[in-house]
């Protein structure tokens, strides 16, 4: 017996229908389930302690932060400095107990905070740690990182300053 290949047996209409799902709801039910489903959200909310109020901040700004690190566009709004502003904003109301916790210099903090200075190595291990391992190192560098990309791209006098520490430069002239 010879078979029939699936679209001889069923219109396209048919074959689209099996595939898309509709919604089963009336938009009167499907506003109530979302009201509902708002509610319970609320209530779920309510229900939770300060640490764990805390930790869904940390790890969502670790979210924020490896999104923006992957991200082909520079946001200067973005920097390390406003991402560490957030993350002291969770827990801290004043920078010098921060810095006190992560054994950091205030003006050190200061200079990082104001942007005037990027964070080194030892730094970023200690938000680390002090994070729980929330936002692990990696995530703090490839924020500092970007920030550099663009610095170094953006400032032409830089690059004009060091031309003189270069001789014998390669030239391709019109290499096709």
């Amino acid at each position: 017996m010879k078979t029939k290949k699936i679209y001889d047996k069923y219109s396209f209409e048919e074959l689209a229908d099996s595939i898309i799902f509709k919604n089963p709801l009336s938009e009167k039910e499907e506003k109530e389930s979302s009201t509902e489903l708002a509610e319970i959200r609320r209530k779920n909310r309510e229900s939770l302690t300060e640490n764990q109020k805390l930790y869904a901040k940390v790890l969502q700004l670790r979210f924020l932060m490896e999104d923006y690190a992957k991200s082909e566009v520079y946001d200067e709004s973005r920097s390390f400095a406003s991402f560490l502003k957030t993350y002291i904003r969770f827990s801290y109301k004043v920078n010098k107990s921060f810095a006190e916790d992560i054994n950091l210099k205030q003006t050190e903090l200061s200079l990082i905070l104001n942007e005037h200075r990027l964070p080194n190595e030892k730094t970023i291990v200690r938000l680390e740690i002090h994070s729980d391992n929330v936002i692990p190192a990696l995530s703090w560098y490839r924020v500092v990182e970007k920030q550099r990309e663009y610095e170094l791209e953006k400032d032409i006098k830089f690059k004009q300053e060091q031309k003189k520490f270069v001789k014998n430069h390669l030239e391709f002239g019109n290499v096709v």
